[in-house]
């Protein structure tokens, strides 16, 4: 008999394949929600206290973790940047800046191996099998510079763990046990279901917007428009729209879409406590719609102007050496100055391509951008590059 070591089978190391880190709020928190029920009778005050912080800490992860974070879609106050900060630790959703990569990591390599709750993989993986097995990496690459230059973000993820625990559990069990005397009820129903709900209407835009749904910009995307999710996640399943307008604050952009969210950053524009809210064209938005009568696939309605001046190469690489935010892509000049802050990729990508042909990057790579930024790229474009564009050739006949 010959001696060797045995090569080990995926099975004997299937421990290592689970992400252990995530068992406890997605495993033990459900059975503990679902067994005591079975010893603590509901009262109605805390009832309405586990719907009112329901919603309450629900924004703090719509509002604050998506819209504000992780697109930047507009500017808060401090004042409010630490409350979305404080609400959205009690969502047990992990850090602002854990969370916000993982979903900018998600929009940059949507629907392949790269997207960290890929929905090619099925219902079950995207809706919550992605937390419990461990990704293939969780490096991918992107700029989250702005985050660790916050204040309040650095500050929130240093002390997650107490101010999670104390957001999520403690307050809802104290308001309740000096509120009304139930101190159980408020930890169970107010704190642990409230959780695991909050936990599964925020899932299902990972899950149902990309499963069943309108398809009204783009089709090549699993990412749907479901009005349910809408509802139950606070405006966040109009799903379709907000990949491929995702530096939009709203993502039902219609006035009579269920988008909770947006109506809560137009309530706080009106108080002053958010700036700069962000949102696309009407002209844009009409001209990348999928007109459905018929079928047919998505076609950009914009381009270029009819007459765009003609720039040197060297002129061009000269105005972006002075400062000013510029970028070539397939002989077209794009001034990207107001852009760059809320590109979706983060800001050192496009920095990156400033003076540049960024033509293999635009149109290349592991993202490939839509018909969608190509016509939101037809709106910043303000040269042709002599002897490279059909826009010359349209000025000299």
């Amino acid at each position: 008999m010959t001696g060797g070591i045995p090569s080990p089978s995926g099975m004997e190391h299937w421990h290592k394949q689970i992400w252990w880190a995530h068992l406890p709020g997605q495993v033990v928190a459900p059975l503990c929600a679902f067994t005591g029920v079975r010893y603590v009778p509901i009262q109605t005050p805390t009832l309405l206290l586990a719907l009112i912080y329901g919603l309450t800490l629900g924004f703090g992860i719509t509002l604050g973790y998506h819209r504000l974070w992780a697109h930047r879609s507009f500017r808060a106050h401090v004042t409010l940047r630490v409350f979305l900060a404080a609400v959205g630790a009690g969502n047990a959703q992990r850090s602002i800046k854990w969370w916000v990569t993982g979903h900018r990591a998600h929009h940059r390599y949507l629907d392949t191996d790269l997207d960290p709750y890929n929905a090619r993989k099925g219902l079950l993986h995207s809706h919550v099998g992605w937390l419990l097995v461990r990704p293939p990496t969780n490096h991918w690459g992107v700029d989250i510079s702005d985050l660790e230059s916050d204040a309040v973000v650095m500050w929130q993820d240093r002390y997650f763990i107490p101010l999670s625990v104390t957001m999520c559990l403690v307050v809802p069990a104290l308001v309740s046990w000096m509120g009304w005397g139930d101190f159980w009820g408020g930890l169970l129903y107010a704190g642990l279901w409230r959780m695991v709900v909050v936990f599964h209407c925020t899932f299902t835009v990972n899950s149902l917007a990309h499963w069943a749904g309108q398809q009204p910009f783009s089709r090549t995307i699993t990412a749907r428009d479901n009005r349910l999710v809408g509802l139950l996640a606070l405006g966040e399943g109009y799903h379709n729209f907000h990949h491929e307008f995702p530096m939009d604050y709203r993502c039902g952009f219609r006035r009579y879409d269920l988008d909770m969210t947006k109506w809560v950053i137009r309530l706080l524009a009106t108080l002053g406590l958010a700036t700069h809210l962000h949102t696309v064209s009407d002209v844009v938005i009409q001209s990348c719609r999928e007109p459905h009568r018929g079928g047919g696939r998505i076609e950009a309605k914009s381009s270029p102007s009819d007459y765009v001046p003609v720039i040197d190469w060297e002129d061009y690489t000269q105005q972006a050496a002075s400062g000013r935010a510029m970028v070539a892509i397939a002989g077209f000049v794009y001034d990207i100055t107001e852009f760059v802050e809320r590109h979706p990729g983060g800001e050192e990508v496009l920095r990156a391509a400033i003076g540049r042909d960024a033509t293999a990057m635009f149109y290349g790579g592991v993202f490939s951008h839509s018909v969608t930024a190509s016509s939101l790229l037809s709106t910043m474009c303000v040269y042709v590059i002599r002897g490279g564009g059909r826009v010359e050739i349209r000025q000299k006949t």
